[in-house]
């Protein structure tokens, strides 16, 4: 996982833990322009983790970022 996705990760993760959903959103609308209905599911995914660090983080955002594969 690169360092970029941790960076990316302990961003998010430190404005969901804080409750600030809004700024997750913009954070993530302006750094990695994902659709509004996707972000929503990357916050979701992030607030139900059951241990949230930056890798786990990482691994939902890089998931949503990568394009299928068909």
């Amino acid at each position: 996982m690169s360092a970029i996705w941790r960076n990316h990760a302990m961003h998010l993760a430190n404005m969901i833990n804080c409750n600030k959903e809004t700024a997750a959103h913009l954070y993530l609308e302006q750094l990695m322009l994902f659709p509004l209905d996707v972000q929503d599911k990357i916050i979701e995914e992030i607030s139900n983790l059951s241990h949230c660090n930056s890798d786990a983080v990482a691994d939902i955002i890089g998931r949503y970022s990568m394009p299928e594969l068909r």
